[in-house]
């Protein structure tokens, strides 16, 4: 078996049990290296400087209700005793300078505000940066398996929202709520001072029961929110499904099902945005409604005591502005609490794709592959997908240096799965596949598939250039090196025919060009990374017969001199191989010559009788055709 089997997660394991999930704590554990990154002093510093500003800007805030104090109590003096006392400088009367002590504390804490909001955003920036560079590395280096079992559309959902979220939690926890917990320890400390414990306890009794009112809403707005979501990756993936296959929904005339299916899934995801809503308005309700009781009882209380004398006008002015003050992070608070739960809920798949250990690992001694000849031997290999459905049976077969063996058999003898091992995108349940007399299974996957070349059955381009998807084989490769690799492929005469030349974008998933100009590029990526072993994987399988004998010149030059696994459904482009092997329900049925499996009158030549009777039809319709006068019949062969 090989050497890293055992740390697999796949059919062994099954799928992925739902993740438990995470606590604030859990969760801020593991943002706080990216906000306080090791490596970033001045980061460091950053985080360290917004505190400050922080501390100060809530220092000076306390300031606030007592400039409206001072102002209210010398205004009161003045009209009782009609006083025309000053300030120091003599030049303002205290009602007018206790005003511009306001003023000035209010553009303080403003500032100090928004310098700490300045120095702390390169922090949350670089925290989301490199969070979803960890993310997307990590999903780059999950295996085939787990990307055929997902859907794109719902997965880039689950990123974008991550994103979002994770910048919602960096920002909330530093800049609202531990700026939030020194104002109501000020403030609390303010009523104790100036007034008297009831005060104090009237504010405490009001925060405990906004907070426990919020956490009770919030948490039942968890389920609607997560049932919105759903609702929302549902009908995002459909939209993407539909339009990736968009000829295929117009050769079947299928706009109105896929109409009906995206209908469906955004009636959905309506009913549960209105009920998040709904909920959101019962909820700042709840907490408008708890906050007014308060703010009433300290009110109602400074009013008898300035009845009673303990307390003047200006103690009035200062209770309402610090409760009004008090409101606010209050809301915040409960604003961060939401925010935070919900962005639980955002990031509670992401943190699920993080928790996926990589199906394939290098093993921890593993060495670079060193390829001296080029030898593949499959020994004995099996290898099954899933539990009860054996794929490969045993099988073994040596491709020596420098040889073209080929691969046929009918569809889901397991031909691909072979290249897909080759590759250590799954590993064998037993067995081995050596290259040189090194198992694959105890190399760097890096090293294994720089040496590797493939030219698939189905070529999917960037969205980009054409000289892009060239370079893409090897990016450091000069521009002249590009135009000899376009050249060796036979597409450097279409590309002097488009307008732009190299720079001319082949669309989404390479949609603007031919099925033969897209395998053409493939070929010349694949030459221009020049690998010692290759991959044809029914590289013309998809192409008319014409177009298939064009390709089939520029993968002969390809092929020459270097390791080739040939896997063909066309046979008429196996016939030169060094050896044929047939597979068919996961084994080796026939293995030789073209010449020899045909006289063996096997599976081979069954096969080979069938593809010829095919192309002897399909060559009759195309003379038919040519002979008829035109009409407005279309005939459309192979």
């Amino acid at each position: 078996m090989s050497q890293t089997a055992a740390v697999n997660d796949g059919v062994a394991k099954g799928p992925a049990a739902p993740r438990r999930e995470s606590t604030l704590k859990e969760t801020f554990s593991n943002l706080w290296p990216y906000i306080w990154p090791r490596d970033r002093a001045d980061l460091r510093w950053r985080v360290v400087a917004a505190m400050a500003f922080m501390i100060a800007s809530k220092f000076i805030n306390a300031g606030v209700p007592f400039a409206f104090k001072w102002t209210t109590d010398a205004l009161v003096a003045e009209g009782l005793h009609k006083t025309t006392a000053t300030t120091l400088l003599g030049a303002l009367s205290l009602p007018i300078a206790f005003t511009l002590v306001y003023g000035v504390l209010r553009i303080l804490t403003s500032l100090t505000q928004q310098g700490r909001d300045a120095v702390f955003a390169a922090v949350a920036m670089n925290a989301v940066r490199h969070l979803a560079l960890d993310v997307f590395v990590h999903i780059h280096q999950l295996s085939l398996r787990f990307h055929l079992e997902r859907k794109t559309g719902g997965l880039t959902r689950i990123l974008e929202r991550g994103r979002a979220a994770i910048e919602t939690m960096v920002r909330t926890t530093m800049l609202i709520a531990l700026p939030t917990a020194v104002e109501f320890a000020l403030t609390l400390g303010v009523f104790f001072w100036k007034f008297d414990w009831r005060y104090a306890a009237v504010v405490t009794l009001t925060v405990i029961a906004y907070m426990w009112f919020t956490t009770v809403a919030s948490n039942w707005r968890i389920g609607i929110r997560r049932a919105m979501n759903e609702s929302d990756n549902d009908a995002n993936t459909k939209a993407i499904d539909s339009l990736l296959n968009y000829e295929t929904v117009k050769y079947f005339g299928a706009e109105a099902r896929e109409q009906s299916r995206y209908d469906i899934s955004m009636q959905r995801f309506e009913k549960m945005s209105v009920r998040t809503y709904t909920s959101l308005a019962v909820l700042n309700f709840g907490q408008a409604f708890i906050f007014s009781l308060g703010l009433m009882a300290v009110m109602a209380m400074c009013v008898m005591g300035i009845r009673s004398g303990r307390n003047t006008v200006g103690d009035f002015g200062l209770v309402n502005v610090m409760m009004l003050q008090l409101a606010m992070p209050l809301n915040f608070m409960g604003m961060v609490y939401r925010e935070i739960k919900q962005a639980m809920v955002d990031i509670e798949m992401m943190f699920d794709v993080l928790d996926r250990t990589p199906e394939i690992k290098d093993h921890p001694h593993a060495l670079p592959l060193k390829v001296t000849a080029g030898n593949v031997r499959f020994d004995n290999v099996v290898f099954s997908y899933e539990p009860g459905r054996t794929i490969l049976r045993g099988v073994s077969f040596e491709v020596p240096a420098g040889k073209t063996v080929a691969i046929v058999g009918p569809s889901g003898a397991g031909k691909s799965t072979l290249s897909r091992l080759l590759f250590r995108f799954y590993e064998p349940q037993t067995g081995r596949i050596t290259i040189d007399g090194q198992d694959i299974g105890a190399v760097t996957q890096d090293s294994l598939r720089a040496s590797i070349g493939i030219v698939p059955q189905d070529t999917v381009l960037f969205n980009d250039s054409i000289a892009y998807n060239i370079r893409y084989g090897r990016w450091a490769a000069s521009e002249a090196e590009i135009e000899a690799a376009a050249g060796d492929a036979q597409i450097d005469r279409f590309i002097k025919m488009v307008p732009q030349g190299f720079n001319a974008q082949v669309g989404e998933r390479g949609l603007k060009l031919s099925g033969g100009e897209k395998q053409r590029v493939a070929i010349a990526r694949t030459m221009l990374k020049g690998p010692p072993i290759l991959v044809l994987d029914e590289a013309t399988s998809a192409l008319d017969t014409f177009t298939e004998r064009e390709i089939q010149d520029a993968l002969d030059r390809v092929a020459k001199g270097r390791t080739t696994l040939v896997i063909a459904h066309r046979l008429s482009t196996v016939v030169n191989a060094d050896e044929i092997i047939v597979l068919d329900q996961g084994v080796i049925a026939e293995r030789g010559t073209h010449l020899a499996l045909i006289e063996r009158g096997g599976i081979y030549a069954a096969l080979w009788n069938r593809q010829r009777e095919v192309d002897e039809a399909q060559e009759a319709l195309r003379r038919a055709a040519a002979a008829e006068p035109p009409s407005v019949r279309l005939i459309v062969a192979e």
